[in-house]
């Protein structure tokens, strides 16, 4: 199933108050409209190479905050997302009985998913940022690269940090001491 805009608009409340499926499991509120996605089989294996490095990193080291999957972040009163990698400084993590809608993280990760990506890379990145987000990497399993949108200092205005790395760069971050990632190890090769 591809992305499937709603019929109608609705507020975050609104989807919050939305009974929980399998359908909304995979659902976003973007700019006021419902948005449904089925991951493909590469999004998810690029996505499980991602976690089980963020996983192996904080589980290194005490005080490397919390990695987790998709969770919806409510980001203002017509946006609740799901990023599909979502990562806490230590002091900004929830606890892990907190309940949804969650924070802002620290850092979001979204994977191309053919359906969605027109989001990711417009109106979804937009509001990232007008929120105070300090970090988006923006996966992009079509052309085996991420790129990467940060803040230059925790108070800039804006993402004043543009990065595109490739399958034969080194993925890292300054909230991230001593995580390194080799893109090669995260795409799967070229057909």
């Amino acid at each position: 199933m591809g992305a499937m805009p709603a019929t109608q608009r609705m507020t975050a409340e609104e989807f919050l108050a939305l009974p929980e499926t399998r359908q909304l499991a995979r659902a976003e509120l973007v700019a006021g409209e419902l948005i449904v996605h089925e991951p493909a089989l590469l999004h998810q294996h690029v996505l499980g190479r991602l976690f089980a490095a963020f996983d192996r990193w904080t589980s290194a080291r005490s005080g490397r905050g919390t990695v987790t999957l998709p969770l919806d972040v409510r980001i203002d009163h017509r946006n609740v997302f799901a990023p599909d990698l979502l990562w806490y400084s230590r002091s900004a993590a929830p606890g892990v009985h907190a309940a949804r809608p969650y924070p802002l993280p620290s850092l979001a990760v979204e994977v191309r998913s053919p359906s969605t990506w027109r989001y990711d890379v417009g109106s979804k990145m937009a509001t990232y940022e007008r929120a105070g987000l300090q970090e988006l990497w923006l996966v992009d399993t079509a052309a085996s690269e991420v790129l990467v949108f940060r803040r230059s200092a925790p108070a800039a205005p804006e993402f004043d940090v543009a990065l595109e790395l490739e399958r034969g760069d080194t993925l890292s971050s300054p909230q991230l001491a001593g995580f390194e990632l080799r893109l090669g190890a995260v795409f799967p090769p070229p057909e």
